[in-house]
């Protein structure tokens, strides 16, 4: 008879909306015996969100408690940005695994100590976005990789909508739409292609009034970017973020290669299938979702399989310093008008090949008229 592992033990800290948006993910770790949470933190207001969403999990209002109890393995920190850093330096202090929202820090400053920090630590540190961890995401970075359609040298990314309306934050310095739209493309891309050589871009505010909670306000942090980034040899992208699109429907990602095209459809966090172009087939292949229930907390399935299984996780600090920087130097290289240099670099990740056969999941095939 085998030993049974017995569950990673949770602990949460910030019992806001994105806790629902985790819940499905715990309810699935537990259901299977994977991890347990044990301990929640959130204000006295949302004891009864965080029994509903965590079930008999003890709750304080204190995140020290969290952090400091020998009753929890790994610390998943969902609280407002400004908070991250410093919540996540002390979970890893004291030994703790630590999963955070994104993004990692808010000024480089912090996010560099906490990486350095993270390499000396027993506990591993993931920070959203996951967008890499979908399995459709992978199967492009391994057509890029195959050399599937040459060599890359242009590529587009976007995601934005027309705004939230329940919070000034996202209007205020510390946030806009680069730190909450725009960090899941850059990841995306940074994932595909590598890390990035230099940074511009174009910031503002497109629509200096909102109305929040019924109540007008005036918006000081960027609603509307468009960022180029230089991966050297001449490899570009952009990314086009912001709170002013009403509705869209072009891919999420698209890259450009000299033989060949592909392209995601849906967005990145939420993956509906992808093109492929080739030249020499010279026909677009569509192929269909084949992963619709993947979610983008999927990290948190990923950090506690990795502590199972006594394996790294793909979700590097490293990288999600240089997505940091990238979007920090993109707000500066805004106010600028100037074409900044990135200091961070990272190793992209890897993917192994599928057990499965692609051709397997084709939908149909877009064949071009001859003339």
């Amino acid at each position: 008879m085998t030993r049974q592992t017995p569950p990673i033990r949770l602990g949460v800290i910030g019992c806001g909306n994105v806790l629902s948006a985790y819940r499905a993910a715990i309810d699935k770790l537990r259901a299977r015996g994977s991890a347990e949470p044990v301990i929640a933190c959130g204000r006295e207001a949302q004891r009864a969100a965080a029994g509903a969403a965590l079930g008999p999990a003890r709750f304080t209002t204190n995140a020290q408690e969290v952090i400091t109890s020998p009753e929890v393995d790994l610390v998943l920190i969902l609280t407002s940005m400004s908070e991250h850093a410093r919540l996540a330096s002390a979970a890893l202090q004291a030994g703790k695994h630590v999963l955070l929202e994104k993004p990692l820090a808010t000024s480089l400053e912090d996010a560099k100590a906490l990486v350095e920090l993270a390499k000396g630590s027993p506990g591993h540190l993931v920070c959203a976005p996951f967008t890499i961890l979908s399995p459709t995401f992978q199967t492009l970075a391994r057509h890029i990789r195959n050399g599937d359609i040459g060599k890359p040298c242009s590529a587009r990314a976007r995601y934005g909508w027309a705004g939230p309306d329940w919070s000034e934050w996202f209007y205020k310095p510390g946030g806009g739409c680069l730190f909450d739209l725009g960090v899941y493309c850059l990841t995306s891309l940074t994932g595909l292609l590598g890390p990035a050589k230099r940074v511009m871009a174009m910031t503002g505010v497109a629509i200096p009034e909102r109305e929040i909670n019924g109540r007008k306000i005036r918006v000081e942090a960027e609603d509307n970017a468009q960022v180029l980034l230089d991966f050297g040899e001449s490899a570009f992208a952009v990314v086009t973020s912001g709170f002013t699109m009403q509705q869209y429907r072009n891919p999420a990602l698209e890259v450009y290669g000299t033989t060949g095209t592909i392209q995601m459809l849906g967005d990145d966090w939420d993956p509906d299938g992808y093109e492929l172009f080739q030249n020499g087939t010279g026909c677009w292949q569509v192929f269909k979702e084949t992963t619709p229930d993947w979610s983008w907390t999927d990290g948190l399935n990923h950090l506690v399989d990795c502590i199972l299984a006594g394996t790294k996780p793909l979700v590097t600090p490293e990288h999600t310093l240089h997505v940091l920087e990238i979007m920090l130097k993109a707000q500066q290289a805004g106010r600028e008008g100037r074409s900044l240099p990135m200091e961070s670099t990272f190793v992209p990740p890897v993917f192994d090949e599928p057990g499965r056969q692609e051709a397997a999941h084709r939908m149909h095939d877009r064949t071009r008229e001859h003339v």
